[in-house]
């Protein structure tokens, strides 16, 4: 959530923010007014608790008829009191809802608009020409089960539409990738970690994915628990109602989980192959940093993940998200998108989002610098959803044969394996 303060102080640049998110700009004056009868509701309150107090002193003293009025008016004062305690716990709890609606506030070089109106910042790498070398590319899927490495069929008879195996070389090809991206992060200074796939509601609304990405959330109503779509909420819930000191930040994390999604509203939408699924595997980085150290941090997770897709000899730009495609957590969202040769254009695969200190705050998650306790920032990025970039692996490095060059940065982890190959030619 953002501070109420600045709210107060500046409510043109959060209404500027919700207008820029595609939202709802007059959210921003009912909470204004909600703030404002909570505050006039917990003055009254304090004024009421304080005449009740001297009142208190007073009937002790007191005798006879003078006694017997100042019992009465304090019999009245109590019932004004508690009145006034219920009004406050009322604004209060109106003021708190309203403000978990609100989006983080938009960074001011976020180009505004929305999914289609980012900017692409930087280009990376060689786009094969495959006409050149003589044949037409196959796509992921048919690569996958022509090396026994990916079964759609048995995928969707288990489990319905949207799920898959990786078998043989395909799962040894997500084993490879998980170590090698533990690896790198590990080498840049992340801590390792595996996490819990299944959070309580405080956590995953604490992240903010309880608002407009609700609908893309698994939920177990019987045990009111969330299936995580991202390591992102519990490694920010991880700290929750605790403070940090400044001399142990930054606090970087790698997370790897299993991830699931319902991906409602994308019926029809990448449907065939692997590219978009409702469970999945990722490495996940996560910081929590000062926040005059939040610019910097993400330009950090930027630079790691292009050093990832660089390793795996992947072609990638880097594209400015638009504001309206941010999510309601990220100020500002840059992500790395990996041409797909079969697609024609280039897809997403990793994102680095700086929250600032929205989650934080949402979270109770707090640093102390000498007396000063305040909340830090949390940032997060993508190192490697699995099966995208499995996709972006045997569509680019696919050779004429149906084979599939490994990259030199995952061979280690594949025993050396140069190529794989068809299981029959």
């Amino acid at each position: 959530m953002i501070d109420l303060r600045l709210l107060r102080e500046d409510p043109d640049r959060v209404r500027a923010s919700q207008r820029a998110r595609g939202e709802d700009v007059a959210l921003v004056d009912s909470l204004l007014s909600a703030d404002e009868r909570r505050r006039s509701s917990g003055v009254r309150f304090d004024e009421l608790r304080s005449e009740q107090k001297a009142l208190g002193k007073l009937i002790p003293k007191a005798s006879g008829d003078e006694k017997a009025g100042l019992l009465k008016k304090a019999g009245e004062l109590a019932a004004a009191v508690k009145a006034a305690d219920a009004e406050q716990h009322e604004t209060d709890e109106e003021t708190k809802r309203l403000l978990l609606q609100l989006g983080n506030l938009v960074h001011p070089d976020v180009p505004v608009g929305g999914e289609e109106d980012f900017v692409v910042l930087e280009t990376h790498g060689t786009i094969r020409d495959f006409g050149a070398e003589g044949f037409e590319p196959k796509d992921h899927l048919e690569l996958g089960e022509a090396l026994g490495a990916i079964d759609v069929e048995r995928g969707a008879k288990v489990s319905g539409s949207r799920f898959y195996y990786l078998t043989g070389v395909g799962a040894l090809l997500e084993l490879a990738l998980v170590n090698a991206a533990i690896a790198q992060a590990t080498e840049a200074g992340f801590i390792p970690m595996l996490t819990p796939a299944l959070v309580r509601p405080r956590a995953m609304e604490g992240t903010g994915f309880l608002g407009q990405a609700a609908e893309n959330v698994y939920h177990l109503e019987k045990d009111d628990y969330y299936l995580v779509g991202t390591s992102e909420v519990p490694l920010a819930a991880y700290h929750m109602d605790e403070i940090l000191d400044a001399d142990q930040l930054p606090m970087r994390y790698a997370g790897f989980s299993p991830c699931f999604r319902r991906e409602a509203g994308t019926y029809g939408k990448d449907t065939r192959g692997i590219f978009r699924v409702h469970q999945f595997d990722k490495v996940e980085m996560f910081s929590y940093v000062a926040p005059e150290d939040a610019e910097n941090e993400h330009q950090r997770l930027l630079e790691w993940e292009k050093q990832w897709l660089t390793g795996l000899e992947l072609p990638f730009q880097v594209i400015d998200v638009a504001s309206g495609d941010l999510g309601s957590s990220a100020s500002r969202k840059f992500d790395c998108e990996a041409w797909i040769p079969t697609q024609g254009k280039y897809r997403e695969l990793t994102s680095a989002s700086n929250c600032d200190g929205f989650q934080a705050r949402r979270l109770s998650v707090r640093m102390r610098d000498g007396k000063k306790v305040q909340p830090l920032s949390t940032l997060n990025g993508t190192l490697c959803a699995v099966p995208r970039t499995i996709v972006a692996i045997l569509e680019n490095h696919q050779l004429s044969d149906g084979s599939v060059r490994v990259p030199e940065v995952l061979r280690p982890y594949l025993g050396g394996r140069e190529v794989l190959e068809p299981i029959s030619k």
